[in-house]
């Protein structure tokens, strides 16, 4: 695929908007409120750790993927730094099987809304699924195609267009208009789409 000889090359140039420093607060809110307990995360499309850390903080036993080894590199840096201890690994998910599964919870931060096709989007989902224990729950932070963009952006997605990639393999548990954790001062728009695998995926 294209799209993670992108994220390399953006990678290399430092042009990752969506690096922010810190967990994304959906992330937070959901695993909190929805007292989703301690388990085998698989964080796709990792970046630099952040998520993948603070959910290691919280006890859960985390490896993170990415494409990019500049980014696991510095999430390894980084979780060092805040001494918890996560797994980071350079391959692509869509090619490989990870190991490690099955997992509790999966969780990803603008990779489904990267792939431009039903199929693609099918294909991710169903990849997510083999990779999750019964019950598996999966968190996905989605570009929100509601919102009216004059400005450069994550890539927008329709309610629509999440539920039919992913019913065939998930239940959907909520799907929650909000935003990304952003240090711009206004947010793109996200869904933040809690699903639980099913039985027959």
């Amino acid at each position: 695929m294209l799209i993670e000889e992108d994220y390399k090359k953006r990678y290399k140039a430092g042009d990752t908007p969506w690096d922010i420093g810190k967990p994304d607060f959906n992330l937070i809110q959901t695993v909190t409120t929805m007292a989703i307990r301690p388990c085998k995360v698989l964080d796709i499309g990792c970046g630099t750790g952040d998520n993948s850390i603070w959910l290691s903080q919280k006890n859960f036993d985390v490896i993170g993927i990415d494409t990019s080894d500049i980014a696991t590199q510095k999430a390894l840096e980084e979780s060092s730094k805040a001494n918890v201890k996560c797994t980071f690994i350079k391959i692509e998910f869509h090619t490989n099987k990870i190991e490690g599964a099955p997992f509790g919870f999966a969780f990803d931060r603008g990779c489904f809304h990267s792939l431009t096709s039903d199929e693609e989007r099918k294909i991710f989902a169903e990849n997510v699924a083999a990779h999750l224990e019964i019950d598996g729950l999966w968190l996905s932070i989605i570009g929100n195609a509601d919102e009216q963009r004059d400005r450069p952006g994550p890539p927008q997605r329709t309610a629509k267009d999440i539920v039919i990639s992913v019913e065939p393999y998930f239940e959907i548990l909520s799907l929650v208009s909000s935003h990304f954790g952003s240090n711009r001062p206004l947010p793109p728009r996200a869904w933040v789409c809690l699903m639980r695998k099913r039985r027959l995926a």
